[in-house]
């Protein structure tokens, strides 16, 4: 188990939902939070939610400018949470440029450049723990989930390739891979969500598996077996389940 009292982490998409939520597990375990979103009132409101040390970095994930600033406001850190995210529910047919754009841009090119800007010197001092936010919908390709599932998949690889290289550094990489979480991004949805989680309920699945020193975790569990096990299917079966005619 990882011991939490006195840590400092950095989490980066954290004025609302899951990350806010999971800012509170942190704190009330004894971390020291640094909240990172675009909005100060958010984030303000944010920090004084909270029980324990925190403070607030507003930080642009879409600009480089604006991360690296944000890494050196931040300082030295135990570790990172990339929990940034935007999604509009999007079929090939309705393609929206700009927002699938700005699903891949936050979601996935956003977490590489808050990675950057931290994992050298976490290596340089042979300490440190990443974790990444990925997504049951990043597993394989689903209708109507244009931008968003691909740029979930990214995160996920990304996560894959940094484990296989820091393995044994000192360096820790981490992944949760969560379904349908009730926020202000999944409202936009107008179908059944199985298995909806709280935000709090997410958020101490979460910190649970951060605790622990596995890779990866994929919840609710038996919702998670469903993506999982599509991966086996041959493709025939794959999108005579999931695609559309």
């Amino acid at each position: 188990m990882r011991d939490w009292a006195g840590k400092r982490y950095w989490l980066v998409g954290a004025s609302e939902g899951l990350g806010l939520a999971l800012a509170q597990v942190m704190s009330r375990a004894g971390v020291e939070v640094v909240l990172s979103a675009r909005s100060a009132d958010r984030l303000a409101e944010a920090v004084a939610s909270l029980p324990g040390k925190a403070s607030a970095v507003v930080c642009d994930v879409s600009d480089t400018a604006s991360v690296r600033r944000a890494a050196e406001d931040v300082g030295e850190i135990d570790g990172v949470v990339y929990l940034a995210g935007v999604y509009w529910p999007m079929r090939a047919q309705d393609w929206v440029p700009t927002r699938a754009e700005a699903m891949c841009d936050i979601n996935f090119t956003g977490c590489a450049r808050v990675i950057g800007a931290v994992l050298p010197e976490m290596v340089h001092r042979g300490h440190g723990h990443v974790v990444l936010t990925g997504s049951l919908s990043g597993f394989r390709g689903l209708p109507g989930a244009i931008g968003y599932a691909a740029s979930k998949a990214g995160v996920m690889a990304l996560a894959e390739s940094m484990y296989c290289d820091l393995r044994g550094t000192g360096v820790a990489v981490q992944v949760a891979n969560p379904g349908f979480i009730r926020t202000r991004l999944t409202e936009k949805n107008d179908f059944s969500m199985p298995f909806l989680m709280e935000p709090d309920e997410a958020a101490r699945a979460m910190f649970e598996h951060m605790g622990t020193n596995r890779f990866k975790t994929s919840f609710p569990t038996v919702f998670s077996w469903v993506f999982r096990l599509s991966q086996f299917l041959p493709d025939w079966a794959y999108y005579r389940i999931f695609g559309r005619s």
